[in-house]
């Protein structure tokens, strides 16, 4: 099973990076297009980084190994990403709709904003061997997200584009809907990672290992019986094994 996610996680990430210069050659003729304003979307910056863990935790599954408790962290952060930029995406679209001015979805933006982040939640939610992530990193999540807010702030101020309508202070009304667009996409963040969080916490560990068998715990299948040899009483001493014909010897 797990050999077969790391498959579909490498095809996954095929995918993207397929979508990301197709979206690329896409938007060549658009009279903002600029290579800067390109990659200054957060949907490429955190599809791009979803590809090289898409490639890393396809490699690991293939192994038939468990991720490591820093990189499930960067796995959790990086798919939060990609959800949110999708969520994000599908608000403005609908919103474009609504106001009768529709925006194109080409295939390249569909991939990248809809199927991408519908795998990795499919992905988070049933690939076997999830490593359990630390609320510890809920601290850190908002981190790029805000550093990458500021300097598209600074830098859109000085070029005159941004690429998100909410982070242009001409398209809203500052500070009301500036601020609460704003505090809205970073409460979507923090609670997307809550989510993935939680489940990696009620998902077990490492059900299975490369070989199919049960995980083992110190050398020892998980399940079996602890063996007496070489076992610790009370005391804090080594007992000696316990059965018929057993001699005891003392020194």
């Amino acid at each position: 099973m797990r050999r077969f996610v790391g498959l579909l996680r490498l095809l996954a990430a095929a995918a993207a990076l397929t979508a990301l210069v197709g979206n690329f050659v896409y938007v060549l003729g658009f009279s903002t297009f600029t290579s800067v304003n390109y990659f200054s979307y957060f949907t490429q910056q955190s599809n791009t980084a979803n590809a090289v863990v898409l490639v890393a935790s396809g490699v690991t599954a293939l192994r038939g190994r468990s991720e490591s408790r820093l990189f499930a962290a960067v796995h959790a952060l990086v798919t939060t990403y990609v959800i949110v930029s999708g969520v994000v995406y599908a608000i403005i679209v609908a919103e474009s709709v609504s106001n009768g001015y529709p925006i194109g979805v080409p295939w390249s933006s569909q991939v990248l904003h809809f199927w991408i982040p519908t795998f990795v939640v499919v992905d988070w939610i049933a690939a076997p061997g999830r490593t359990r992530v630390s609320w510890k990193v809920l601290s850190v999540v908002l981190v790029y997200p805000i550093v990458w807010g500021v300097a598209t702030i600074v830098r859109g101020a000085e070029v005159g584009w941004y690429p998100y309508f909410f982070l242009d202070p001409a398209q809203v009304l500052w500070p009301g809907e500036y601020l609460t667009y704003n505090a809205l996409a970073l409460g979507t963040i923090v609670g997307v990672l809550v989510g993935l969080i939680a489940l990696s916490h009620l998902r077990p560990r490492g059900d299975v290992g490369a070989d199919g068998a049960p995980p083992r715990f110190g050398g020892q299948a998980a399940g079996a019986e602890p063996s007496v040899e070489g076992s610790v009483d009370a005391a804090g001493s080594v007992g000696s094994p316990v059965g018929p014909g057993a001699a005891t010897r003392s020194r």
